[in-house]
């Protein structure tokens, strides 16, 4: 079975339009997430770990 990557990250990046947070565990994922982020121009907290990074959507009353 082939995943898309792109796909995945593009998947993840609507998740967090719909309020959910998504998790990354590698860089290459990470990356895709945050270039779909600018290009959206989607602000999110970005929180990472030792283990991969969490995407958690800021809400409307968050600097």
């Amino acid at each position: 079975m082939v995943i898309d990557r792109k796909q995945l990250a593009r998947t993840k990046v609507a998740d967090l339009q719909n309020g959910r947070s998504a998790y990354a565990e590698t860089r290459e994922m990470t990356a895709l997430i945050k270039k779909e982020l600018q290009s959206l121009n989607i602000d999110v907290h970005e929180d990472v770990t030792s283990f991969g990074s969490w995407f958690i959507p800021k809400t409307q009353d968050q600097p």
